[in-house]
């Protein structure tokens, strides 16, 4: 996990998501968050890190299934559910392949820079090698209005 959680927050996955996406923001991050469950338990909590990291990579997702893969000492994650406040980029929606979890859930779709529903669609491709279920749009119109927001100040200060 980057942070720990408040014994106040909700403990639903996408919420939990949201939270770790308004931590971003207040680092100065673009404002994602992920979460990793399997069996009902939270396996990990992530929020976008690349700017702090030093690291491209950093992004919510890819923390996320680092911290399973570690929590459950396999490189695997098979039988787990990400949850995301933004569609997956075409590097996260590779991971997420690798790790072979199970479903992807995610609010705001991402026109510009989505790899899932926009561009590549990477699970859609015969080579990839294991395509997730996938349901998006999930609380859409609350992390739209976080990264607008978010963006929206960065240009006025």
């Amino acid at each position: 996990m980057n942070a720990p959680l408040s014994p106040s927050t909700a403990t639903d996955p996408l919420s939990l998501a949201f939270d770790a996406a308004r931590r971003a923001a207040d680092e100065g991050e673009v404002p994602v968050g992920a979460v990793i469950v399997r069996d009902g338990a939270i396996l990990s909590v992530a929020h976008n890190r690349p700017r702090a990291l030093r690291d491209p990579t950093a992004h919510a997702e890819i923390l996320a299934i680092r911290a399973a893969c570690a929590a459950i000492d396999d490189e695997r994650l098979i039988g787990c559910d990400l949850y995301v406040t933004l569609e997956p980029c075409p590097m996260c929606a590779g991971a997420i392949s690798f790790a072979r979890i199970r479903r992807v859930y995610f609010a705001a779709l991402d026109p510009k820079g989505g790899g899932v529903e926009h561009g590549p669609r990477v699970f859609n491709q015969p080579t990839c090698h294991h395509a997730p279920e996938v349901y998006g749009g999930l609380r859409e119109a609350e992390a739209a209005t976080l990264l607008r927001d978010f963006f929206r100040d960065r240009r006025e200060g």
